[in-house]
């Protein structure tokens, strides 16, 4: 089973690992994608007002261009210690034990803009992209991954905790869902915008604390194990109430 969460704008810094080598990354078959985004980003920090202009920043974040022109060079280090943010400080994979780390890094994916998806223990530099980014060189990066991405998908067990703009980068109709929400006092439920990550990367770090592998039957068993409120609201669908 793979939990796939959604990645982070920001990034840790640095690394001690070899530059980016993506024959060393999970699902082989991205890496032509892979290696034309990885390209196309090299290419277009050439020009930083044009590089800010896609990327959607202002001049005061022309660091974030100087990652992507490194990002051959760059040193890696693994995608869960990488991505930094809400989510991942509830993930908090440095408190894990040994065992858990092992199973962080084997069920966990993030979806990535510039990888497609990379596994938890995949090394990976710092770099910028969103995935609602148009890229000159390649066109909207739906387009792109869609057709690559989706089939890579298509046969594996996937609980999808993705983010709108990343979710419409591959289709996985057949992904358990969970959706973030909070209960008034007469029961109706609303989504939760301010502290969804959170609550997503608490379930996450449920998921890979618990010695069972996730499964559609056990995931509510899983959750309480860990004092969440997590209830099934169709045959794959499911809600976290906080």
């Amino acid at each position: 089973m793979l939990v796939l969460l959604p990645p982070s704008e920001t990034k840790a810094s640095g690394g001690d690992g070899p530059p980016l080598s993506l024959d060393t990354l999970s699902l082989p078959e991205l890496n032509p994608v892979r290696a034309k985004l990885v390209d196309a980003l090299v290419d277009l920090a050439g020009d930083v007002p044009a590089s800010l202009a896609v990327l959607g920043l202002s001049e005061r974040q022309a660091g974030e261009v100087a990652r992507n022109a490194e990002l051959r060079t760059s040193p890696t280090m693994p995608a869960l210690s990488r991505y930094t943010g809400v989510l991942y400080d509830a993930l908090d994979v440095p408190s894990l034990t040994r065992v858990e780390r092992g199973r962080a890094a084997e069920r966990l994916g993030v979806a990535s803009a510039l990888f497609g998806v990379v596994l938890g223990g995949d090394p990976i530099p710092a770099y910028r992209l969103s995935g609602g980014s148009v890229v000159p060189a390649v066109g909207p990066l739906g387009g792109l991954w869609r057709p690559v991405l989706t089939p890579a998908l298509a046969e594996r067990e996937v609980i999808d905790l993705r983010s709108a703009p990343y979710s419409s980068l591959a289709k996985i109709p057949h992904a358990i869902t969970v959706k973030v929400v909070t209960e008034d006092g007469s029961g109706r439920r609303q989504a939760v915008s301010h502290f969804n990550k959170a609550h997503k990367g608490l379930l996450a770090r449920a998921i890979v604390r618990s010695r069972a592998t996730p499964q559609a039957r056990n995931l509510v068993k899983i959750a309480a194990a860990a004092g969440l409120r997590l209830e099934p609201v169709g045959e794959r669908a499911f809600e976290l109430v906080v």
